[in-house]
């Protein structure tokens, strides 16, 4: 019998589009995964929604404010010392321009420059949802075939 209990991370993200650009962060040197490209997040508090975890973090971590909409996709990922939950939102921009705050940098991208970028491979299927979604880049929308289970 194993002693050690497994650690699981609930995690939200959020996809921030705005004039055809797509928002994303890069993790900080010293963070699990750091100098990847994500999309921006955080850990759920225990008893905290998804979508009130969400905006916390982009207001914590960006400045920002966002309204959270509708669920794009559902991943768990297994790294050596943790696994991890992601809950991917797409998400409205309210207001206030992001600044890095709790994270190394930030960039607006365009979709063919997504390929530019490292990212972890918990994102791998949205990455491919997200590329295959042009509705996504031009009105923020998804189309209705795209959604990510894994």
């Amino acid at each position: 019998m194993n002693r050690y209990k497994e650690k699981i991370v609930q995690v939200a993200a959020g996809l921030v589009f705005r004039g055809g650009k797509l928002l994303i962060t890069q993790r900080r040197p010293g963070d699990h995964l750091g100098g990847l490209w994500e999309f921006p997040g955080g850990k759920r508090e225990r008893n905290e929604s998804f979508e009130a975890c969400l905006e916390r973090e982009l207001r914590e971590e960006l400045d920002m404010v966002v309204k959270t909409r509708e669920l794009l996709g559902r991943v768990t990922h297994r790294y050596s010392e943790k696994t991890v939950c992601l809950r991917f939102y797409r998400c409205d921009w309210i207001k206030n321009e992001p600044r890095a705050i709790g994270c190394q940098a930030l960039a607006w991208i365009q979709r063919d420059q997504l390929g530019r970028y490292s990212f972890p491979p918990a994102d791998a299927k949205l990455l491919q949802m997200i590329q295959a979604s042009p509705d996504l880049w031009s009105r923020g929308v998804p189309s209705s075939a795209s959604h990510v289970t894994r």
